[in-house]
C-alpha cells in the first residue's frame, strides 16, 4: 500500500469515527426528557446525572493523555468507540435508577479518551497532509448529529422503547465503527517512541487556547441547551417553531465547517478565527435584541456559521504550538471542552432566572470576543507549519510525502 492510499484511508476511517461519535451523542443528549421519565429521575437530581457525564470526561481525557504514550491514540480510540457504543445501548436497557447511573459512568469515562484520541489522530494527519482537514472532521461530527437527532425524533414520535430506539444504531455503527479502526493511521512507532512533555512554561503557551475553547463550548451549550426556551418564552414562538433553532444551528454548523478547510487554506487559521468569532458574536447580538421569532432564528443561524470553526481550529493550533507533544496538548486542552460545557447551562439559566433571558445571552456574546485577543495563537510562529505554508493548497503531494514518515 502506498502512503498516499494509507493516509486516504487513515482519513475515512477517522472521518467516519467523528460521524459515528455524532450520531451516539446526538442520541442521548436528545432524549434525556425520556431517560428521566424512564427511571424516575427528578427535576432537583437530573442536573447531578447530566455533570458527571462531562466531569468523568474530563477526568478520561487526563488519563488518556499518560495512556496513550504507553500504546498511542489509534488503539485507545479503536476500544473507547464501541465502549461509548455499548454505553448508550446500557443507557437504554435498564430498569432501575443504579443502571442509569453506571451506564451514564461508562459513558462519560469512554467519551473523553474517545474525543481527546479521536483529535489526535486528526491534527496528527494534518500534519501528514501539510493542510487544513480538521474541520473537515468536525463536519462528519455535525452530519452525524443531524442524523442521531433524526433517529431520536423518530424514536420519538413512535412512542419506542429507549434500548429500541437506540439498538438499531448500535447494530449498524458498532461493527462498521471497528471494522474501520483497521485504517487509523498514527505515529510510526507510537508506544515505543513516547511524547515529550509540554515542557517548562508549556501549559502556559496552552492557556489561551484552553480559554478559548472554554469560551466556544460555553456558547454552544447556550444554543443546545436554551435556543428553544428563548424562543418559545422569550421571542413568544409557537412550541413547533422552538424546536427548530437547534436543528437550523447543526445545520450551518456542518456547512460551516464542510468549506471551511478552504478557508483556512486560502486565508490563514488566524483570518478565520476572527471571522468566525465576530460572526458568532454578532448572531448572539442579533438573539438578544431581536423582536420576534424569525429574527431570533437569524441570531441561531449566524451562531452556527461563527462557532463552527473555533474548536477544530483549536485543536489544530495545539497540534502546531508543540509539534513534539501534540497528544498531550491535545488530552489537556480537551478538558476544557468539558469545562465550557459544564459551565455554560447553568451561568445563563442563572442570569436569565435573576434578571433576564435577554440579558443572558449577552454573557456567552461576551465570552466568545475573548477570542479575538487570543487569534494570534492560532498561527504560532514556533509551530512545525503555520497558516502560511497551509496556504498552498497545492503543495499536498509533496507535504505528504514529507509528513508520511512522521505520521
Amino acid at each position: 500500500m502506498t502512503e498516499d492510499v494509507r493516509l486516504r484511508r487513515g482519513r475515512g476511517s477517522l472521518g467516519f469515527s467523528f460521524f459515528v461519535q455524532g450520531v451516539t451523542f446526538a442520541l442521548l443528549v436528545t432524549r434525556i426528557p425520556a431517560i428521566q421519565d424512564r427511571y424516575g429521575i427528578s427535576d432537583g437530581l437530573l442536573p447531578a446525572f447530566l455533570a458527571a457525564v462531562p466531569v468523568l470526561a474530563g477526568v478520561s481525557s487526563v488519563a488518556t493523555e499518560h495512556l496513550v504514550k504507553r500504546v498511542g491514540p489509534a488503539a485507545v480510540l479503536r476500544w473507547a468507540q464501541p465502549l461509548v457504543l455499548l454505553s448508550l445501548l446500557g443507557v437504554g436497557a435498564g430498569s432501575a435508577m443504579w443502571h442509569v447511573a453506571v451506564a451514564l459512568g461508562a459513558f462519560g469515562l469512554s467519551v473523553g479518551a474517545l474525543d481527546a484520541s479521536m483529535n489526535m489522530l486528526g491534527v496528527s494527519l494534518q500534519r501528514a497532509y501539510g493542510r487544513s482537514i480538521m474541520l473537515g472532521f468536525h463536519a462528519t461530527y455535525s452530519l452525524g448529529g443531524i442524523v442521531g437527532a433524526s433517529a431520536a425524533w423518530a424514536g420519538a414520535h413512535w412512542h419506542l422503547w429507549l434500548f429500541t430506539s437506540y439498538l438499531p444504531a448500535v447494530v449498524l455503527l458498532l461493527p462498521l465503527a471497528f471494522y474501520g479502526s483497521r485504517f487509523y493511521v498514527g505515529r510510526r512507532g507510537e508506544g515505543e517512541v513516547p511524547e515529550k512533555g509540554l515542557g517548562a512554561g508549556g501549559f502556559k503557551l496552552l492557556l489561551p487556547l484552553c480559554l478559548v475553547m472554554a469560551c466556544a463550548y460555553i456558547g454552544d451549550s447556550t444554543v443546545s441547551n436554551w435556543s428553544a426556551k428563548y424562543l418559545q418564552d422569550v421571542l413568544g414562538s409557537s412550541e413547533q417553531l422552538a424546536t427548530v433553532p437547534y436543528n437550523v444551528y447543526m445545520v450551518t454548523t456542518l456547512i460551516g465547517r464542510a468549506v471551511g478547510d478552504l478557508g483556512v487554506r486560502r486565508f490563514g487559521a488566524v483570518a478565520v478565527v476572527r471571522i468566525g468569532t465576530v460572526v458568532a458574536a454578532g448572531g448572539f447580538a442579533v438573539v438578544a435584541a431581536a423582536p420576534g421569532a424569525w429574527a431570533g432564528m437569524l441570531g441561531f443561524t449566524l451562531l452556527g456559521i461563527g462557532l463552527c470553526v473555533i474548536v477544530p481550529q483549536t485543536f489544530a493550533a495545539a497540534g502546531r504550538l508543540f509539534p513534539g507533544a501534540s497528544d498531550t496538548a491535545i488530552a489537556r486542552l480537551n478538558i476544557f471542552n468539558y469545562v465550557g460545557f459544564l459551565i455554560g447551562s447553568p451561568l445563563v439559566g442563572g442570569i436569565g432566572d435573576a434578571w433576564s433571558y435577554r440579558g443572558a445571552m449577552l454573557v456567552p456574546m461576551a465570552l466568545v470576543l475573548v477570542t479575538l485577543f487570543h487569534a494570534r495563537s492560532f498561527g504560532s510562529q514556533g509551530a512545525r507549519y503555520g497558516v502560511g505554508h497551509e496556504r498552498r493548497a497545492g503543495d499536498r503531494a509533496v507535504d505528504v510525502g514529507r509528513g508520511g514518515n512522521e505520521v
